[in-house]
């Protein structure tokens, strides 16, 4: 029985060391002490016989074996003060990691406000060249509709001016020489050797001019004959009489011109007719000619 309360109270003891080294921990005088006390609540005040048959019981007690209560607890304190100092420094660790890991999150939150300033950088840069990109095809377009308009208006420019290159020039024979006339009545000459003829508006075959367009016109006309018979050649415009190229000598060559402006309609005609009672001669030098072409067109 004794035996048992001497377990128990080592037990107790033992707890008592535990909880006072988490607490805050006990040196060996305090823990002596402590178990003093506990010996005390134990063993009340006897008399010296029970003193001497505790003292002879506890030595008994020793001898079967239970271990030194001192050494053990002196090895348990040695034990929990080394877990505390490791726990100091398993804290001490933690507290660290945690400051590593607050630090680190501090930086991966920096990391990912500038990836988004730059995803937003980007972003804007790439709207910048979109726009940029827009603005360029569409000033590209219009040059190009620029240079196609005015491909468009070279072209019309240039079939108006096609259509506004009138000209011609003939002398009255193709080929040999001759007289033409006296006749007893005017006669419209044809000028058969075409020297020039741009836009087909003179007809060598009837001789007359028909006009294309509407505008002021130039012509011009030369006779040539010899003496003795006058030499008379008229510029016509829709059988109206404009100008005359005249002379006259007894003898030797006869040389003669006139010009004319003309306002013409589309269609309107111009021809030269040879006088009545006059004669012209002509060969290979063309002393005869017919001229004229378009100054400028009048709008409609």
């Amino acid at each position: 029985m004794k035996a048992l309360v001497c377990i128990l109270l080592l037990l107790e003891t033992f707890v008592f060391v535990v909880q006072q080294q988490v607490d805050g921990g006990l040196n060996e005088n305090e823990i002596s002490q402590q178990i003093s006390s506990e010996d005390g609540r134990q063993n009340p005040p006897q008399t010296d016989t029970l003193r001497a048959e505790a003292s002879t019981d506890s030595q008994q007690y020793c001898d079967l074996g239970i271990p030194d209560i001192h050494a053990a607890l002196r090895e348990l304190t040695a034990t929990v003060t080394e877990q505390k100092e490791k726990n100091r420094e398993l804290t001490a660790t933690v507290t660290e990691q945690k400051e590593n890991i607050r630090e680190l999150t501090a930086t991966v939150t920096e990391q990912k406000e500038n990836i988004r300033e730059l995803t937003a950088a980007d972003t804007e840069q790439k709207e910048n060249i979109r726009a940029l990109e827009m603005q360029l095809r569409d000033e590209m377009n219009k040059k190009n509709d620029e240079m196609s308009n005015l491909t468009l208006s070279q072209v019309e420019l240039r079939k108006e001016n096609r259509d506004r290159e009138i000209a011609f020039s003939a002398g009255l024979m193709q080929s040999g020489g001759g007289y033409v006339g006296p006749f007893t009545t005017d006669i419209t000459l044809t000028y058969r050797n075409v020297l020039t003829n741009i836009g087909n508006a003179y007809n060598p075959v009837t001789g007359i001019f028909t006009a294309p367009l509407k505008g002021a016109y130039m012509f011009r006309v030369t006779v040539h004959g010899h003496g003795g018979t006058p030499a008379t050649a008229s510029i016509y415009k829709n059988g109206e009489h404009m100008v005359v190229a005249h002379d006259v000598q007894a003898q030797d060559r006869l040389n003669s011109s006139n010009g004319v402006v003309l306002i013409l309609e589309v269609g309107d005609v111009v021809y030269v007719r040879l006088g009545s009672s006059t004669r012209i001669a002509d060969n290979w030098n063309n002393y005869n000619t017919f001229s004229g072409f378009l100054l400028f067109p009048l709008r409609e």
